[in-house]
């Protein structure tokens, strides 16, 4: 029998940050979700709909006001200190002071892997983001694209079954940020690893995505859901088919909506 447990399951999720002077910001509002094995599920909305916040939720960075997150079937808490999920940021983070090849093998040494063990892992995830022949190099050499490639294989170096990504490609070229997304497109396909990908592009949503979640703010809610039924493996071709534009029309007008019952 085929096991149809979520790898994510949010339920009645709320979030309000209290200010210093008392003031009270609801981020999230009775959110629910799920998200099954192999899906790359990406979060769109306006700045302030609380995307980020969701995706820090599930992965246990902050806290829920109300409502319950759960991560393989276990408080996303757990999950955490379990590391059933990898982590990238809107900027690479990298320590400038170590190799690309000890960044990526940093959460490995944190595990306590033996050092040929974290080499020969971190060689391994740094070819499947295209940068196998970096690992002497350090992070001030390499470009920015080529940085979050680094963060994106450190993610991944335990394995993780999950895969959040907050905004990755934000500050980088149009070029860069599609021979990226070809990059996470990859991982998906190698790895089988789920994806949660907070992003403010439309094009960039339906491009990688199997579902889009469309969000309005005040207070941050999910209004709608656009499954995408382009085919893989996705290529320029698919940039330029008929039905990527017909869903990039979708979202779009998904978000007006959104935007408009918000107001």
């Amino acid at each position: 029998m085929t096991d149809t447990t979520p790898i994510v399951r949010v339920s009645g999720l709320g979030k309000v940050f209290a200010g210093h002077d008392g003031s009270r910001t609801p981020a999230l509002d009775n959110v629910n979700l799920e998200i099954h094995a192999g899906e790359l599920v990406s979060l769109i909305g306006p700045s302030g709909c609380g995307k980020s916040t969701l995706l820090r939720a599930i992965g246990d960075l902050v806290a829920p006001t109300a409502g319950d997150v759960q991560v393989n079937g276990k408080p996303a808490a757990r999950a955490r200190l379990d590391h059933d999920y990898g982590m990238v940021f809107q900027a690479p983070v990298l320590f400038d002071w170590r190799t690309v090849e000890d960044n990526v093998a940093l959460p490995l040494e944190v595990l306590g892997w033996e050092r040929a063990a974290r080499r020969e892992r971190a060689q391994q995830m740094l070819e499947l983001v295209e940068l196998g022949d970096a690992g002497r190099r350090m992070p001030y050499e390499l470009s920015g694209g080529m940085q979050q490639r680094v963060s994106i294989a450190r993610a991944l170096a335990f394995e993780p079954g999950l895969l959040l990504m907050d905004e990755p490609f934000g500050a980088l070229d149009e070029m860069t940020r599609e021979r990226l997304n070809d990059v996470v497109l990859r991982i998906r396909e190698r790895t089988g690893t789920t994806v949660v990908f907070v992003t403010h592009s439309i094009p960039e949503a339906v491009y990688l995505s199997t579902r889009v979640v469309v969000m309005a703010a005040r207070p941050g809610r999910i209004t709608d859901v656009v499954h995408v039924d382009l085919p893989f493996p996705r290529s320029d071709e698919t940039r330029e088919s008929a039905r990527y534009y017909d869903l990039v029309t979708t979202v779009r007008e998904a978000l007006r909506t959104g935007e408009s019952t918000a107001s």
